[in-house]
C-alpha cells in the first residue's frame, strides 16, 4: 500500500516511514537503513558520523535566534523485530514491510510493521528537513541492536554525544511520558543430549501454533500462552501415557518475544497414533479452556511426515529435556509493590532449539531491581546445573531511575497540557529502553521518552494508531520549541 496516496498526515514524516519500510533492517542488518540516513543527511549538508558499531550521529544547526539554547537528542532505534506468521511467505532479509490501514490504525500484512522504532526515526528525518521548526542546537543518534539487548547504546563511546537533554522516541501510548524503565539480561543455556540408534517407527510432528505472542516486557502480565512451556506440558503429560521417541523440540524466533510456535517431532507406533492424536486434542482442549480469553486462535496438530533418518534421544535424555522445559520459569515473578500495575521482576522462555549432540535454551529476563535479576537469572543457572547444562550469562543492561524532579519532565508536562488540555500520563515501564545505557555512559543527562500509540509491538498484530502520530508530531515540535 503506498502510505502517501492515503493522505496520511503529515505527509512528510508518512513519507520517510514508508522509504524505511522499503529498507530491510532487521536486528543485525540495520546497515543499508543507516547508510540511507547518512546519505539523506548529507543531501541536506547536515554533518553527520557513523560509529565502529554501527550507530548514526547527525547534527542540525539551530534556527535563527536559537543558538544559545541548551542541545537536545532525538533519539530512535533503527533496527525492527522482524516476525511473520508461518502462513506468509516473506524474507525480511529483501522484501519490504507491506502496510495496510486497518480502520484507524496502520497495519502490516501478517508481518510485524516496525512502528517500534520506525516511525521516531522518520520523525527525526522530518525534523532534519523541517524549515519552519523552532528548535536550538540538535543532534540526532540513531542506534544499532536496541533489540536484541541494547547493543549498540551499549557500544557508544565518550565525546559521542554533546547536549544533556534527550528525547527518546521509543514509548507506545501517545499522552505518556515514560520516566523509567527495567534492567535486564539473557542466559543461554547448551543442554547435552544423547541419543540412540534409529528406529522403524513412524515420524509425527505435535505442533502448538496460533498463540499471540508479544513483547517479552510489555506484554507478560498480559497473560499470553507460551507455546514452548505449552508443548513442553503436553510432552510432560503424554510421556505417562505412550512410549514415543523424541528427536527434537523446536520454538521462539526472539529473545524479547513470547513464543507463538512450537514443535516437536516424534517416533511413535503407527498403532498408537490414532489414540495419540485423541489424547492430545483433550489435553489442548484443556489448555485452550485455560486461555480462553487471551488466546482465542491457539492451535494444535499432530501430523505424520516422510521418515527421515535422525536417530531420537535416550530415554533419560529425552526426559530431562522435556522436564527441564517445562520446569524452566517463565512469566511475571514480582509485580512493583509500590507501583499499581508494574510488573518488577519476569522472565521469558523465548527460544528453544535442538542439534544433534545439545540443545540450545535462551531465557531473556527483566527487573527493576538490580538484585532481584541477579535472583532469577541465578535460579535459571541452578536449574541448569541440576541438568548437567553449561550456561552462558552475559553482562545485562541497566535500568533507568525515575526522576520525578527533572527539569525537562516538568517543561514537557506543560507543554503537553497547553497543546492538549489535559494532564500526560507519567510511568515506568517493564521493558528496556537505551535512556537506562545512555544515562549511565553520559551522565547527567536529562530524559524522557514518548511517542505514538503502538499496540502488539514484536508481533505480526503490531499497528500503529494513525492520528496519534499526528498528535505526537505536533507535541515533538512544540518541546522543541519550548526548549529553544
Amino acid at each position: 500500500m503506498a502510505i502517501l496516496s492515503s493522505g496520511l498526515r503529515p505527509s512528510h514524516l508518512w513519507k520517510h516511514f514508508e522509504k524505511i519500510l522499503s529498507i530491510p533492517h532487521c536486528s543485525g542488518n540495520e546497515r543499508a537503513l543507516g547508510d540511507y540516513i547518512i546519505s539523506f543527511a548529507k543531501g541536506l549538508n547536515l554533518p553527520c558520523k557513523k560509529d565502529r558499531a554501527g550507530n548514526v550521529h547527525v547534527e542540525k544547526k539551530a534556527s535563527p535566534g536559537h543558538e544559545k539554547a541548551e542541545t537536545v537528542i532525538l533519539q530512535g532505534h533503527m533496527d525492527m523485530v522482524c516476525e511473520k506468521n508461518s502462513d506468509v511467505v516473506h524474507d525480511f532479509s529483501k522484501d519490504p514491510i507491506e502496510s495496510e490501514i486497518q480502520g484507524e490504525w496502520l497495519g502490516a500484512k501478517g508481518t510485524t510493521l516496525g512502528a517500534d522504532n520506525g516511525i521516531a526515526l522518520a520523525a527525526a528525518l522530518a525534523v532534519m528537513e523541517e524549515k519552519s521548526a523552532v528548535h536550538g542546537p540538535l543532534e540526532f543518534l540513531f542506534t544499532v541492536s536496541e533489540e536484541t539487548g541494547i547493543t549498540g547504546a551499549g557500544n557508544l563511546e565518550e565525546g559521542f554525544l554533546k547536549g544533556k537533554k534527550l528525547l527518546n522516541l521509543d514509548s507506545e501510548e501517545e499522552g505518556t511520558f515514560t520516566i523509567g524503565c527495567s534492567g535486564g539480561g539473557d542466559t543461554e543455556i547448551l543442554l547435552p543430549l544423547k541419543r540412540k540408534k534409529i528406529t522403524k517407527r513412524s515420524l509425527f510432528q505435535l505442533k502448538i501454533h496460533g498463540f499471540r505472542g508479544g513483547h517479552s516486557g510489555l506484554d507478560i502480565h498480559l497473560g499470553r500462552g507460551n507455546a514452548i512451556k505449552m508443548l513442553a506440558r503436553l510432552l510432560f503429560e503424554a510421556q505417562r501415557e505412550f512410549p514415543f521417541e523424541l528427536i527434537g523440540i523446536e520454538g521462539g524466533n526472539k529473545r524479547n518475544a513470547i513464543a507463538r510456535e512450537a514443535w516437536a517431532n516424534l517416533l511413535v507406533d503407527r498403532g498408537q497414533s490414532k489414540s495419540m492424536l485423541s489424547y492430545f486434542k483433550k489435553a489442548f482442549e484443556k489448555i485452550q479452556k485455560e486461555y480462553k480469553a487471551v488466546e482465542k486462535e491457539a492451535k494444535f496438530s499432530f501430523e505424520k511426515k516422510e521418515n527421515q533418518k535422525e536417530a531420537p534421544l535416550a530415554g533419560k535424555s529425552q526426559q530431562t529435556l522435556i522436564n527441564f522445559l517445562f520446569g524452566l520459569p517463565h512469566g511475571v515473578m514480582a509485580m512493583n509493590p509500590e507501583i499499581e500495575g508494574l510488573v518488577e521482576t519476569s522472565t521469558n522462555l523465548a527460544i528453544v532449539r535442538c542439534g544433534q549432540k545439545e540443545a540450545q535454551i535462551i531465557c531473556s529476563s527483566r527487573s527493576s531491581l538490580s538484585s532481584a535479576l541477579e535472583a532469577t537469572r541465578n535460579m535459571i543457572k541452578a536449574l541448569s546445573d541440576l541438568v548437567g547444562a553449561k550456561i552462558s550469562q552475559p553482562e545485562g543492561y541497566p535500568g533507568w531511575s525515575p526522576n520525578l524532579q527533572s527539569v525537562l519532565l516538568q517543561r514537557l508536562k506543560e507543554v503537553y497540557k497547553k497543546i492538549s488540555n489535559k494532564e500526560p500520563l507519567i510511568k515506568a515501564v517493564h521493558a528496556g529502553l537505551e535512556c537506562g545505557i545512555i544515562g549511565e555512559k553520559f551522565p547527567g543527562m536529562d530524559m524522557i521518552s514518548f511517542g505514538p500509540t503502538i499496540v502488539h509491538p514484536h508481533s505480526p498484530e503490531e499497528r500503529v494508531h494513525i492520528q496519534s502520530v499526528e498528535n505526537f508530531w505536533k507535541f515533538l515540535l512544540a518541546s522543541l520549541a519550548e526548549l529553544s
